[in-house]
Formats: C-alpha cells, sequence, structure tokens
C-alpha cells in the first residue's frame, strides 16, 4: 500500500508549513533516513526524512507552496508497486492535496487525509540551508510590478531572499517556475549573469549640469551648490511570513489575557565588568559576555525567589522545578526564543557555550521544536543597540520576561553621599499579576541586583 507523507507538525504553534525545497524528485528511490525535502515553518526550516523504502510516486506539493499540517505532500509507493500506477490513481483518486494555485481559475476546496482515516507523518531533522522567508496563503511570494510596469510577477520566498541577499533586481529576471513564477534556480542563473544598470535620470526639480569644456569659453557648471543627494524611497508590500504571522498572534493574545504590570531597577555594573575583563584575559581568545554572566545571574535568583519561576493554568499556578531560560534572538524577518536547559546548573562558561550554540542555529534556521519549547523564564536583551530601558511582553504561559537595556556611565550618589561616575543598566521586569505580585516581583528584582553588584557570589 503506498506510503502517504502529510506535513509534519513542528512546532506547537505551527498551522501550516512551506515546502522550501525537494531534494528527491518523482521516480527517484529512497531509503529509511534519506532526506526527501526542506519545509519552513513560522520558526525554522528543516529536514524532512523518509521513513519507509520505496519509490517517490507523487510530488503533491510543489515548491514553495504552503499547506496545512497534516496536508499531503508526497506518496511514495512500496518495493513492488508500480510508482506509475500509484501516482495515477493519486492524480485522479479520492487524495486531494493544496497546492499552489494557478494564476486563474477555481481554488482547492479541501485536504484528503489517508485511506486510514490518520495522517501519517514524517520523521524531521535540522536543516542544513536557512533563510527562506515564510508566505502568507498558497499565492507564494510577494507580487510586484515587472519592468514594464503592464504585469505582476510572481516570486517564491526563497528566491525573494537569496534575490536581497545578491542584490539581484527581480524586474530583470525571468521566472521558470509554475505560472512563471520566480524561483531559487532562476535568481542563482541571475546572479551568474552581469546585471543592467539603467541610465539614472536627473530627479525632478533638480538642475542638470552642463560640463566645463577645455580652455574656458564661458562654459560653466549650471549650479556651483552641491548636489544633494538622497535616498528613493517607494512604497512596499510584503507579505507576512508565517514568522510574522505566529508573532502578531501570540502577542496579541498575551496583552489581551495577561494582566502585565512593570518594575525596574537600576545595577551598578562596574565590578561585574572588571571580573568579565579578567576573566577575559585569563580564557582568551575565549570570550564571555555580559549576557552571559547575567543569565547566570538571572538562574541563581529564580532559584532563590523561585514563585516568579512560575506559569498560570486555568486551575492552578504552576511553579517549576527547573529553570529553563528563554533567550530571545531576533532575525531578519522575527525572532525565536530559544531554550537554556537547566540554567540553574551551569556555570558562565557552559552558559556562554551553549548560548553560541542557540544563536547561531536560530540565524541559520536550524532549531528543532523541542529547542523552542518549555522555557519558563524569557531574557530578552537590547542593550547592544544602546537602548537604556524598554518593557518586553510576556512570552506565554510563563510569568515574566526580563528587558535588559545598555550599561552606560552615569553620576550615581555613593555611601559616602558622593557624586561618583559608575556602569550603570537598568533592568525592566514585566509580570503576570495572576502570578506574581508587585512585592514579590520587587523581591526577584532586588535578588538580582545583589547578585550582579558582587559577581562573585554566582561564580564561587
Amino acid at each position: 500500500m503506498p506510503v502517504e507523507i502529510t506535513m509534519p507538525k513542528l512546532s506547537d504553534t505551527m498551522t501550516d508549513g512551506t515546502l522550501v525545497k525537494w531534494l528527491k524528485k518523482e521516480g527517484d528511490a529512497v531509503k529509511p533516513g534519506d532526506i526527501i525535502a526542506e519545509v519552513e515553518t513560522d520558526k525554522a526550516t528543516q529536514e524532512l526524512e523518509a521513513f519507509e523504502t520505496g519509490t517517490i510516486a507523487k510530488i503533491v506539493i510543489p515548491e514553495g507552496a504552503k499547506t496545512p499540517v497534516g496536508g499531503l505532500i508526497v506518496v511514495i509507493a512500496q518495493p513492488g508497486e508500480d510508482a506509475k500506477a500509484v501516482a495515477a490513481n493519486v492524480k485522479g483518486g479520492a487524495t486531494a492535496s493544496i497546492a499552489a494555485p494557478a494564476a486563474a481559475g477555481p481554488k482547492p476546496t479541501g485536504v484528503a487525509v489517508s485511506a486510514t482515516g490518520a495522517p501519517i507523518v514524517a520523521h524531521v531533522t535540522n536543516g542544513d540551508e536557512g533563510g527562506g522567508a515564510p508566505v502568507l496563503d498558497h499565492d507564494e511570494g510577494t507580487e510586484q510590478r515587472s519592468a514594464g510596469g503592464g504585469g505582476k510577477q510572481r516570486v517564491s520566498p526563497l528566491a525573494r531572499k537569496i534575490a536581497e541577499d545578491k542584490g539581484i533586481d527581480l524586474a530583470q529576471v525571468r521566472g521558470t517556475g509554475p505560472d512563471g513564477r520566480i524561483i531559487k534556480r532562476d535568481v542563482l542563473e541571475a546572479a551568474a549573469r552581469p546585471q543592467r544598470v539603467p541610465p539614472t535620470a536627473p530627479s525632478p526639480g533638480m538642475p542638470a549640469v552642463r560640463p566645463v569644456t577645455a580652455g574656458g569659453g564661458g562654459a560653466v557648471a549650471a549650479s556651483a551648490t552641491p548636489q544633494l543627494k538622497t535616498a528613493r524611497l517607494e512604497d512596499k508590500s510584503f507579505p507576512l511570513s508565517s514568522m510574522r504571522q505566529t508573532i502578531a498572534r501570540r502577542l496579541v493574545a498575551s496583552k489581551q489575557q495577561i494582566p502585565h504590570f512593570y518594575v525596574s531597577i537600576d545595577v551598578l555594573m562596574d565590578q561585574l565588568l572588571t571580573l568579565r575583563q579578567n576573566a577575559n584575559a585569563q580564557l582568551a581568545p575565549e570570550k564571555l559576555s555580559v549576557t552571559d554572566f547575567l543569565t547566570r545571574a538571572v538562574a541563581v535568583a529564580l532559584t532563590r525567589v523561585p514563585a516568579v519561576n512560575a506559569s498560570f493554568s486555568a486551575t492552578a499556578i504552576l511553579q517549576h522545578g527547573s529553570v529553563d531560560l528563554g533567550i530571545a534572538v531576533a532575525l531578519d524577518d522575527g525572532l525565536v526564543v530559544p531554550v537554556l536547559r537547566a540554567a540553574h546548573t551551569k556555570g558562565v562558561r557552559q552558559i556562554s557555550q551553549e548560548i553560541k550554540t542557540l544563536a547561531e542555529l536560530a540565524r541559520s534556521r536550524k532549531l528543532k521544536a523541542q529547542d523552542m519549547t518549555g522555557s519558563t523564564f524569557t531574557i530578552s536583551n537590547l542593550g547592544m543597540y544602546g537602548i537604556k530601558d524598554f518593557t518586553a511582553i510576556i512570552n506565554p504561559p510563563e510569568a515574566a520576561i526580563l528587558a535588559v537595556g545598555g550599561t552606560s556611565w552615569q553620576p550615581v550618589v555613593n555611601d559616602r553621599r558622593e557624586i561618583v561616575p559608575a556602569q550603570v543598566m537598568t533592568l525592566t521586569l514585566s509580570l503576570d499579576h495572576r502570578v506574581v505580585d508587585g512585592a514579590l516581583g520587587a523581591q526577584f528584582l532586588v535578588e538580582l541586583k545583589k547578585i550582579l553588584e558582587n559577581p562573585l557570589t554566582m561564580v564561587i
């Protein structure tokens, strides 16, 4: 009996996925462990692995198309079965799928399940190629005016991403995909060819400059005032990526359903920065960041004030026995929150190494579903951008998130009432008032401040 592989659910928030790239084609033999495709979720691009021996009989979902979780994407003929007969049966039988629609014509009406009534999900491993931006619906990619101004171009998300990275003008690229869609291959071929640069016309309202001829002759520049060059601005529309849709949905729900309140505190960072400098001198070329020390301090503080390491449920407040810290990582088209497991059991160096690994996996879209679920407290750091302080939105179902600002020199009053310079960082804690009251939130920040201002206590 043919094996039907459906779109797997690769994260707790995933409702559909985009088929970024097929690594096998119809007629190819596959065996368990073979990677057959790359699938993009709302958080990462991951590999789809075959779990049966057989032959690719029918590819249902083309590259660039999106289908819901459980939607049929490929059918594999088992050994002894006629792959062509299986493919013909898929095309004309009861099994249907959602694929990219044609430029005109009826839209698909539904998704069929396998003969048993339950979709078969392939095993998934982490992917090798990151960067393909998700799309909003089955009409993949952004529509934009063609070079002639009369038509529209359809561009797959991965092709658009590559074009942006390589500076390719999509108006000069001919699409060879379904319905003339520009796909990855088209952009890579265009990148290998010299790009034609159209002549730049004078901006409206700006005088043209006549060249000065040799020998004087009275010919001079039309204006002695230097021309002011400004960047050209134009209206653009970008479809919501799957990641951006998920961010919007979850954060709107967070603000609507969770009663946020905020507490802030200033921390003197001189001792910690000195400790970090000395540690880096001893560990060179390894470098420890402020975030590494801060993460360790947060983990220790949560063990001392465990009521903040909690979640709200319909019938109870759940206080967690492990400090699993979410570390917000910014991407080009959104952000993800990989999880540092059991952070309270790890030293600064181990935390540093794991954060670097998680951040690299996030930026290359290689995080697995289990890398992004189950956090009990989140840290969001914008200090590297020079931001003094900000408030962050709680990541459900957690009860708190810490917003970390940058360190700056400020005048402070010491114990002897002297005004002295000091390096100060502002921390702002967003709290779920259903779980944590003001006094408890303040207690946590005071404990965290104590640890950061006496940093040896968290490394001894």
